[in-house]
């Protein structure tokens, strides 16, 4: 077993996401760097995004047959008609 690793050349690219999630979480660069390598080695779930409100619909996303757009649009039609009544 590894207890300890010297790492070279991480790369711009690489050293700030280390960098960027060590600022963001309150920790140490070592904690940092640790959390990234077992996200990657799929020891750790990546955390949730906070701007994201979900994925629960993620499925639905271009499950629409083309019988579902014509009966969606055929439904909605009269969103795009103006009441010349109101408007006078």
């Amino acid at each position: 077993m590894i207890d300890q690793l010297t790492i070279r050349k991480l790369g711009p690219d690489l050293s700030e996401k280390i960098e960027n999630l060590a600022e963001r979480e309150g920790i140490s660069l070592n904690k940092a760097l640790l959390k990234l390598a077992r996200r990657g080695a799929g020891l750790e779930a990546a955390e949730p995004k906070r701007d994201v409100i979900g994925n629960s619909l993620d499925w639905f996303i271009g499950s629409a047959t083309e019988e579902d757009t014509r009966e969606l649009e055929e439904a909605m039609a009269w969103f795009g008609q103006i009441d010349e009544e109101m408007w006078r």
